[in-house]
């Protein structure tokens, strides 16, 4: 009977333990769930809370629930994978704080340019990647337009772009670069009167210092919008177009040798002209 007894007691006490545990681990369980999501942006720009706005729209998009879900539930890798399709994100790392938060560590694409290219609008890397322009990832760097192709690609113009931007009186000039083919590179000044044809991507520092001879030397006394197009892109000259059209007249006046920054450019007579050629 004594044995029948102490049987019993221990069932009940085994039931007691078994519900206690059940309990307990209920209680642990629902601790061990993910309670939000902390962003890390691993740059130093000024843009880094324009990023962290998108990462979270993003993970917003994610098709499994992440805050309230049990930590053993959720896949980090499967989550980075997801960020990671993402153009602009160079690198993502998702793992667990020990209070239980979910920690995004995401490396942004760095863009140089954004390219408007028929309907489309995008920006590019330093090695040419495409990120697709959304409000929520907008980046303020140098603006091109135009037309690529095979033999002429987006990553081509950064030679240009970046020529422009490290150049004090460029960077303050040019509002924008309209690419017509890989010979015909235009800068928009932010001024209105006329563009620069740059040509193509070579010589960059000479057409630089036949563009400042034009401005010292001629601008001032034939105006800004007397042109609408000055074009440094022939090695040895300058064309300017004028804008009321007529005859066309050519001067070719040697000074290869001197110094563009402090050169005088001839005094042309040029009424009803269409163009006034000046040879460098």
């Amino acid at each position: 009977m004594l044995k029948k007894i102490l049987g019993w007691v221990i069932l009940v006490l085994l039931a007691g333990y078994v519900a206690f545990a059940a309990i307990w681990a209920y209680g642990e369980a629902s601790k061990n769930v993910c309670k939000g999501i902390d962003i890390h942006i691993e740059s130093g720009y000024m843009t880094d809370s324009v990023t962290r706005k998108g990462v979270m729209s993003e993970i917003n998009r994610y098709p499994e629930k992440l805050i309230g879900t049990r930590l053993p539930l959720i896949d980090t890798k499967k989550l980075e994978e997801y960020l990671k399709s993402y153009p602009q994100f160079e690198n993502v790392v998702c793992n667990f704080s020990t209070d239980g938060r979910l920690k995004v560590k995401v490396t942004p694409m760095v863009a140089e340019l954004r390219i408007f290219e028929d309907s489309s609008s995008y920006y590019i890397n330093k090695d040419g990647k495409r990120m697709a322009s959304k409000a929520s990832f907008f980046v303020d760097v140098p603006v091109v337009s135009g037309r690529f192709d095979d033999n002429f690609q987006p990553k081509d113009i950064l030679r240009v772009t970046r020529f422009i931007s490290q150049d004090p009186l460029l960077s303050k000039l040019v509002g924008m670069v309209r690419v017509e083919d890989s010979e015909n590179i235009l800068l928009i000044p932010r001024i209105h009167g006329h563009v620069i044809n740059f040509g193509d991507t070579t010589r960059l520092e000479e057409k630089r210092r036949a563009l400042l001879a034009m401005y010292k030397e001629v601008i001032p006394y034939k105006g800004w919008e007397e042109y609408d197009t000055i074009s440094v892109k022939y090695r040895g000259q300058i064309v300017a177009t004028r804008r009321n059209k007529g005859a066309r007249y050519t001067s070719n006046v040697e000074f290869e040798e001197t110094d563009m920054e402090e050169s005088t450019l001839p005094s042309i007579e040029m009424t009803g002209e269409e163009t006034a050629i000046i040879s460098e």
